[in-house]
């Protein structure tokens, strides 16, 4: 059966709870649901339910259409003056004898590295320390679009931005408007966290806002620029919680459309204050998926970190709503390793992660940072070399 029959037959389904009917349906009619249904479906809905529904939109929207992209990481410090209770990966400004600084020569030398390579994407996201201030970011994304003018700039989250802003006593839009001049072009969707207070607060207590958070990314859009979202969840939240928190995107997404895809992440326990708190399932973490792409109607694309969750669990996302997997990375972050993730040396070439997207029966598409199509790898064979190298070649098919 396609996702049509399956939604079809799941709703003819005597036996199926009446309150899961009604949303099934009204995913069909393609209809919002509410917040109450949202929360519904994290206590009622089973794994294949869920599946059934966020699969059937996944594939009216992307059919098997599956995106990566070639991107590198750069993280110019773990040092970091918030302290974040769920982070593996900061070091306090008293710890920085463990962490590492990163001045704007070295940033360029990661750029540099990847000259010969194919990749459109720089991201970079780190911790917040004094000396990375605006003058430290416009040298470095001026230098880095004079040295590659093609290269896709996504960087920094609200959370540096905030911290940023504030010390160079600009407005949220000035800071950016400024920073666009300079050659950022996105925003990553890190630092969202869980925005009620009352678990941002435990988690998370100094560091920007909600209200702070949204603005910066309606601001961004208000620029033109398109930004990501994030979801930190399975930790001390609960469902509704995870509902509020989409529910404001939702409503953000609403207003400005600047949003491009939802990326829940996965708490992982290693090494940090939170390490007493066990991991959710891998059951969980379908279903967070799944209803993430049932109540996020109007976000075009959600993301799973296969760097984050593994690469089995990436594949069987697919079934659950997700459409994209992120980059190669070629082992350029460690935001995940350190936190405990399957992938301690996240990087995967071009043929693994076609080769990954294939084997679940999806249609491999690189894509720049804005969603343009690269190359279509559905017809691709991949020749015994190419094996070997991190980012090979190829021409681009039907794209």
């Amino acid at each position: 059966m396609n996702a049509l029959d399956k939604l079809n037959f799941l709703i003819n389904d005597k036996n199926l709870d009446v309150e899961l009917r009604n949303i099934a349906e009204k995913v069909l009619r393609e209809e919002r649901i509410t917040f109450d249904e949202g929360v519904l479906l994290y206590e009622k809905g089973e794994l294949g339910y869920l599946g059934v529904l966020a699969n059937y939109i996944r594939e009216k929207r992307h059919g098997d259409h599956t995106f990566f992209n070639r991107n590198f990481h750069i993280e110019p410090t773990n040092v970091c003056v918030y302290d974040c209770k769920f982070c593996s990966y900061s070091r306090l400004i008293k710890e920085r004898a463990e962490g590492w600084e990163m001045e704007v020569d070295g940033m360029m030398d990661i750029v540099k590295k990847y000259d010969n390579e194919a990749v459109t994407e720089v991201h970079i996201t780190g911790g917040v320390v004094p000396k990375q201030n605006l003058e430290f970011y416009a040298d470095f994304f001026k230098r880095c679009k004079a040295h590659r003018p093609e290269l896709h700039i996504k960087g920094l989250t609200p959370v540096e931005y905030y911290y940023i802003f504030k010390k160079a006593k600009l407005s949220h839009y000035d800071g950016l408007k400024y920073l666009q001049s300079c050659g950022l072009d996105s925003m990553p969707g890190g630092g969202a966290e869980i925005f009620h207070p009352e678990i941002r607060e435990q988690i998370a207590h100094d560091k920007c806002t909600a209200e702070q958070w949204l603005d910066i990314h309606e601001q961004a859009h208000r620029l033109g620029m398109h930004t990501n979202a994030t979801m930190l969840y399975g930790h001390i939240e609960q469902f509704w919680h995870r509902v509020d928190h989409m529910e404001r995107l939702r409503q953000l997404q609403d207003k400005t459309g600047g949003f491009q895809t939802f990326i829940p992440l996965k708490f992982r326990n290693k090494e940090n204050q939170m390490s007493h708190i066990p991991e959710v399932s891998v059951i969980e973490d379908l279903r967070n998926y799944a209803v993430a792409r049932i109540y996020m109607d109007n976000f075009d694309h959600i993301k799973a970190y296969w760097a984050m969750i593994s690469r089995d669990t990436a594949q069987l996302s697919l079934a659950f709503g997700v459409d994209d997997i992120d980059g190669t990375l070629d082992d350029t972050t460690k935001i995940y390793s350190m936190a405990g993730a399957e992938e301690q040396k996240p990087g995967m070439t071009t043929q693994e992660v076609v080769e990954l997207i294939k084997k679940v029966g999806r249609h491999p598409i690189e894509r720049d940072t804005l969603y343009n199509v690269v190359t279509d790898y559905k017809d691709v064979v991949f020749d015994e070399d190419s094996k070997k190298k991190s980012y090979y070649a190829l021409p681009v098919v039907n794209s």
